[in-house]
């Protein structure tokens, strides 16, 4: 056999895997609050509210301060590069208010999406160059899990042979070097749900998704077991003319992680790709529920399906404080329960069953 280099030490691979344990820990998931300027501002603009530093920084205090039971079900939080060096009004640091919460502090690093030529309008991520310096910084400045995401769409062309191998190989590059400066990386292949695109055709493409993406990993040497997935759930297309169940939708997600993730992998924190509030708590339930063996925690990152009821009811004023950590922390407690396959809709408002579909959503 063959030697293969060896790019972690026993004690880096350990560090690693306890991270990414703590972090799907049964109840716990992820709160992504890592949008870019950009996309904070069209949150905001549906509150009428300035995009400024200033009420970037007040919304993120918002949700880094509420009440510590919120740390029962948010084990971390993904955060923008603006906002890991933000402080609380009173010069606390967000990184430490975190950890003193015991939440993880996590960062996105990767530079957005881009178009890749040679293709039917598809993408690839970029963010590369520099990596491996930003990351030891971030690592320094007490991150200590990082998340980069890549988009692929279905479509009559797509997605190419040319974009799957591309945007996994890209994402295991990232992998390799979060890993070697002590972050956990979370490796993120989006199948978009746009499209008309049935329950069962996303199956398919998405079980190829991943089947590059393994490869790609192990190609690459990538440290599965301090690692995390944050794949799409398995639903059809936002404009499919058919309507299936969460125990469709669930057995379809199911069955395509059994096909292509390593049981070695500690968890499958989901995103939730623009579903309402509600059905992303009830899909995630159905997937925790649906019999046969899953050997990775199932949890969730959200962002949206955690935001959208928080910041309606904050509306941009210090007096509906109160009201809108409630909100994060019901929206929190019920994806804690959903993983567990705990989770009821009983109780559940209007705005928490709207849809937060965005057509080729970017951070």
């Amino acid at each position: 056999m063959p030697d293969h280099a060896q790019y972690l030490t026993a004690e880096q691979q350990d560090e690693l895997r306890k991270i990414a344990n703590a972090i799907v820990a049964p109840g716990k998931g992820i709160l992504a609050a890592d949008e870019s300027t950009g996309t904070i501002g069209k949150r905001f603009s549906s509150i009428n509210l300035e995009n400024t530093e200033e009420n970037r920084r007040r919304y993120r205090e918002l949700l880094f301060s509420s009440d510590a039971c919120v740390a029962e079900n948010i084990s971390g939080v993904i955060l923008f590069e603006e906002t890991l060096y933000q402080k609380a009004k009173d010069g606390t640091p967000f990184v430490k208010v975190l950890q003193d919460k015991g939440i993880i502090p996590g960062i996105k690093v990767d530079k957005g999406v881009v178009p890749l030529a040679g293709t039917f309008s598809e993408g690839t991520t970029q963010g590369l160059d520099g990596l491996s310096e930003r990351c030891a910084q971030y690592k320094k400045d007490g991150a200590q899990f990082a998340k980069w995401r890549c988009v692929l769409k279905i479509g009559p062309q797509t997605p190419s042979y040319q974009a799957m191998l591309e945007n996994a190989n890209v994402l295991a590059r990232y992998a390799s070097i979060c890993q070697q400066n002590g972050l956990v990386p979370i490796v993120e292949p989006e199948v978009l749900p746009d499209g008309t695109h049935t329950l069962e055709e996303a199956q398919y493409v998405t079980e190829k998704v991943l089947a590059f993406q393994y490869k790609a990993l192990s190609d690459h040497n990538i440290f599965l077991e301090g690692t995390l997935l944050k794949p799409n759930m398995v639903t059809a297309g936002q404009g499919c003319t058919v309507k299936y169940t969460a125990q469709q939708n669930a057995k379809a997600t199911v069955e395509a992680l059994s096909r292509t993730v390593p049981a070695a992998v500690p968890g499958v924190t989901f995103l939730s790709g623009g579903q309402s509030e509600v059905d992303a708590s009830i899909n995630l339930n159905a997937i925790n529920a649906y019999p046969g063996r899953k050997p990775w925690a199932l949890t969730f990152s959200f962002g949206r399906a955690l935001q959208a009821s928080v910041i309606k009811a904050w509306a941009g004023q210090d007096a509906n404080l109160g009201k809108a950590q409630a909100e994060l922390i019901k929206r929190a407690k019920a994806n804690g329960n959903a993983s567990l396959g705990k989770y009821t809709p009983d109780g559940e408002g209007e705005a928490a069953a709207q849809s937060l579909f965005i057509a080729n959503h970017s951070y």
